[in-house]
């Protein structure tokens, strides 16, 4: 066997692939027919599902153009058979053999004690270990396609790969067998309710519970740093924290968060609230809410969270305090909207309004949009906008659900095991109950926002966008600028916010936190964990730059509190909310912010 395109079995295969590809397009529209008829799905659903099934044909398709790589991997696997099979014999035997195949450190599917201690199990859980990393090995080997990427082809067979686990089926699981018949199989029928409570709370998108709802309400146990909304509008409350200290500094602090999850990620619990935590150190604090928006709302662009947002914020955070200047905090896609901002100020001769800014996580370079860019592309954004034509928004839920499956064992598989086999509540856990509390997102904004950033990385082009009828270019920004991004970030790798750093012209410090996109930035100095790196340049590479970079012990919450404090201004009377041009409309956090997509959407 071989890969020469002249055998016989290669050119049948080029001509059944030549067919498949040549209808490919009328099954697709067929099939994208038949759901939209006969199913209760949308577009975005359809052209999600038909990428999917897309990059399973060219993986297949490319497989059998090449049968000795195939071979090759095949041979590989039957040898790990049959050492497992030999090893398991041994075990019978009353011998402990080395294993076969382990599970990868931090895989916490086959942590229970009989996955090792029982034979059966055993061989189960090596078999499929074997034989998962063969296919993701296999799979890895394949180059892009004319229609699906290297990145697609690797995601979607690690869901297919991690879907067939034996942890996630009731016969092959051993804990959820021991559970069903000490409860007679009342497990089951509680899972069962557990499924029909998910799914009436979520029509067509099954969102699993991932934590005790009740055990949790916005302004009592999170969301609970003292303050009051002083400004509002369709788009936005901005609220204003009540001071702790008697003095602080001059120049005030705006916090941009992101609208694709709610802000109080950054105010979960006193212990870890970084918003707090700012006010402890003497600034006045100003965060914006974001609406979570309905179909009435779907003609607000990404030009309106600029307008309606970034600067009705600003606008308003000068009548709070009397001063014109301030220092800007950006998180995520909120530190795009900053970086957009700043561009749009520069252009306009308006810089100094902004002292510094610091970016949280945030892509400015779409080059490599992380995880997330295996939804991105010109057909699955097709079906995205035709949804969003249909309803006015993008619904948060299915937003939440393509970044679960980022990390599907830990964010759907590990709670659909719990929830529906184990028959189990979910335990409360109020990041879990952030992340569950989505937000839309308007059809206007979030299109613009995946083409021209996400799909044509337009942001990066001098002149390339253009807002309020301006043309912005990132590399006339002079602020001076602290950028923030986190080791382990599956949404917002640190070499592509490295890009965004680097096309500052102003003076830029980059540093690089321990852990991930929400750990890495929610780690308050009490804890002592994760560490962070520091270096002075920003050589092309960043490669370099962490080669040369320093690292250091516990929290960045310190290290960024020493660089703002050249923009702080002098220490004046503490303002109290609500005392200069601002009147109070209601405590913190507001009406906002409590708002859930049932409530804006109607069901």
């Amino acid at each position: 066997m071989s890969d020469d395109k002249g055998s016989v079995a290669g050119r049948a295969l080029r001509r059944v692939f030549h067919a498949v590809n040549t209808s490919s397009e009328n099954y697709r529209n067929s099939l994208q027919d038949f759901l939209n008829k006969n199913w209760d799905v949308n577009d975005a659903q359809v052209s999600a599902l038909m990428d999917m099934l897309g990059s399973y044909r060219d993986i297949a398709e490319q497989l059998a153009l090449h049968p000795v790589r195939l071979a090759g991997k095949e041979f590989e696997l039957a040898k790990g058979h049959v050492s497992l099979l030999g090893g398991s014999l041994k075990r019978l035997l009353g011998k402990k053999p080395d294993p076969v195949a382990m599970p990868e450190d931090g895989d916490r599917r086959f942590s229970d004690p009989e996955w090792n201690d029982n034979v059966l199990f055993d061989y189960l859980k090596q078999a499929y270990l074997l034989n998962s990393k063969a296919v993701l090995d296999l799979v890895d080997t394949l180059e892009d396609s004319g229609n699906h990427t290297h990145d697609q082809f690797m995601f979607y067979t690690r869901q297919l790969v991690n879907a067939l686990a034996p942890t996630n089926f009731f016969l092959t699981n051993p804990e959820v067998l021991r559970k069903t018949l000490s409860s007679g199989g009342g497990n089951l029928l509680e899972g069962m309710k557990n499924f029909w409570e998910d799914y009436k709370k979520n029509p067509n998108l099954l969102n699993i519970s991932m934590t005790d709802f009740s055990a949790f309400e916005v302004g009592r146990n999170v969301a609970t740093t003292p303050g009051k909304v002083v400004y509002q509008n369709d788009l936005m409350q901005l609220i204003q924290y009540t001071p702790t200290t008697e003095q602080v500094y001059k120049t005030p602090l705006l916090i941009i968060p992101p609208w694709i999850n709610k802000y109080y990620i950054l105010d979960l619990k006193e212990k870890n609230s970084l918003i707090k935590w700012i006010v402890d150190q003497g600034h006045t604090v100003f965060v914006v809410s974001w609406v979570n928006p309905g179909p009435a709302l779907r003609d607000k662009t990404f030009e309106s969270y600029m307008v309606e947002g970034a600067l009705a914020a600003m606008d308003a955070v000068e009548k709070a305090t009397g001063e014109k200047e301030m220092n800007a905090i950006g998180y995520c896609v909120g530190g795009t909207l900053l970086g957009c901002t700043l561009a749009y100020l520069a252009a306009k001769k308006q810089t100094r309004r902004i002292k510094s800014a610091t970016y949280l996580t945030t892509l400015l370079d779409f080059t490599d949009p992380g995880g997330i860019g295996v939804f991105i592309n010109k057909h699955a954004i097709s079906g995205i906008e035709k949804q969003l034509d249909k309803a006015g928004y993008y619904d948060g839920r299915a937003m939440a659900f393509s970044f679960n499956m980022l990390r599907e064992n830990d964010l759907f598989w590990s709670f659909f095991v719990n929830n529906y086999l184990k028959g189990e509540k979910p335990a409360a856990f109020d990041l879990l109950y952030w992340n569950s509390d989505s937000t839309n997102l308007p059809a206007a904004m979030h299109s613009y926002y995946l083409r021209n950033m996400y799909l044509e990385n337009k942001l990066m082009e001098p002149g390339g966008i253009s807002l309020m009828n301006t043309p912005i270019d990132l590399r006339k920004i002079k602020t001076p600028a602290f950028f923030l991004s986190t080791i382990q970030d599956h949404i917002a790798k640190w070499k592509s916010t490295y890009g965004g750093a680097r096309a500052h012209s102003g003076p830029t410090q980059f540093v690089l936190s321990g852990s991930g996109h929400i750990a890495g930035v929610v780690n308050p100095p009490s804890a002592e964990k994760y560490g962070f790196w520091t270096g002075d340049q920003l050589p092309d590479d960043p490669d370099d730059w962490f080669a040369m970079a320093e690292k250091h012990k516990g929290s960045w919450w310190p290290h960024w509190s020493e660089w703002i404090q050249p923009f702080t201004g002098e220490k004046v009377a503490a303002r109290v909310p609500g005392d200069r041009e601002l009147g109070v409309i209601e405590d913190a956090p507001g009406t906002y912010v409590k708002q859930r997509i049932a409530d804006v959407i109607g069901h």
